[in-house]
Formats: C-alpha cells, sequence, structure tokens
C-alpha cells in the first residue's frame, strides 16, 4: 500500500513538472502575418579570400542583393516554386517552398578565370540555424539591397517565424521511476 502512495506521488509530481515546463515555453509566437509567407535565410561566411568580392544573389531571375564577406539577409516569399543562384551560371536552387517554414542558403566563393563566383548551397535547418547564430556574421547593409521590397536586413531569428511543430525545440519526456517497498527490502537483505 505505501509502495503504491509513494508510486503514485511520483506521477503526480512528475506530471506536475511537465506541465510547468509546458507553460514555462509557450509554443511559438507568430509574428503578424509571416506564416503565410516561406522565410529563406541567405548567409555568407567572414573570410580573408575572396573578401573584395560581393556577387549578386537572385530569386526568380530578380536580383536580392550583392553579397559582402561576412553578412546576412532575410527573404519573404510567397509558398511554390522559386529559383535561386548567384552568378555562377552552373548552379542553382530550386525550392518549393512551403509556408511558414524557413530554408537556409550559404553563398561560397568557387574559383574562376579571372575572379571567383558566388555558389549557392542548400543547408539543413539545424546547420543554417546554428551558422547564423555566429558573432561574426552579421546583417547586410542597405546600401547592398537591391530589392528593398523583398529583403529584409533585420536582424536573423530562426525558429521564430514558423509555427510549424518540426521546428519548435523537442520536450523533454518526464520519466517515472519505481520506487521499491523498504519494507520488502529489509526482509530480503542481500
Amino acid at each position: 500500500m505505501r509502495s503504491t502512495k509513494i508510486l503514485l506521488s511520483a506521477v503526480l509530481l512528475a506530471s506536475l513538472f511537465a506541465f510547468a515546463q509546458a507553460q514555462a515555453n509557450p509554443a511559438t509566437p507568430t509574428i503578424g502575418n509571416t506564416t503565410s509567407k516561406a522565410t529563406v535565410y541567405v548567409y555568407r561566411y567572414k573570410q580573408f579570400v575572396g573578401s573584395a568580392l560581393e556577387p549578386s544573389v537572385y530569386c526568380d531571375d530578380t536580383q536580392l542583393a550583392r553579397m559582402t564577406n561576412g553578412r546576412y539577409f532575410t527573404v519573404k516569399v510567397d509558398p511554390g516554386k522559386h529559383t535561386f543562384n548567384s552568378n555562377d551560371k552552373q548552379s542553382g536552387i530550386e525550392l518549393d517552398v512551403k509556408a511558414g517554414q524557413e530554408y537556409f542558403i550559404r553563398l561560397e566563393l568557387v574559383p574562376g578565370m579571372m575572379k571567383g563566383h558566388g555558389r549557392l548551397v542548400m543547408m539543413s535547418a539545424e546547420q543554417g540555424a546554428y551558422e547564423l547564430k555566429s558573432n561574426k556574421l552579421k546583417p547586410i547593409d542597405a546600401s547592398k539591397v537591391a530589392n528593398a521590397a523583398m529583403v529584409s536586413t533585420d536582424e536573423a531569428r530562426p525558429g521564430l517565424a514558423t509555427n510549424n511543430s518540426q521546428s519548435a525545440p523537442a520536450q523533454p519526456t518526464p520519466k517515472v521511476v519505481e520506487v521499491s517497498d523498504p519494507q520488502h527490502a529489509s526482509a530480503n537483505p542481500q
């Protein structure tokens, strides 16, 4: 009987802990009507090699910005297919974006005959979000933006624009630990 009370108390305590934790971490907030569009983060590492080059980034043949060293920008696009490319004509990314989702594209420099070219590389959400948190990356200067209607130079906040359960951090599952009956343990010494 006593072990049942202890077990019941442990289960009640674990469920109270889970409820309190769910209250402390509410669902990701949505800002305005951002979930009707997809968010694409485009960034470039800060590197010495090629630091003077500023390759352009395009979405559906519309120039978005000239990408400078160690910078990033955000683009909000309607759901559907979009093509992203830079000045490397051999590569590009065709995305079928979904509303409320986040996508991460990294611009890398590749050597060329006379000068380097920008090549876009699709990154996983986990890696892209991690790399954007680097203290070496900063928002792109407004003077480098070619299409201010599409490009945002605000601080990147991956995870806030989505209302998708896949993007939300996983909540730990409370574990129930069985406690043996102390009376039973003293009757059978080991």
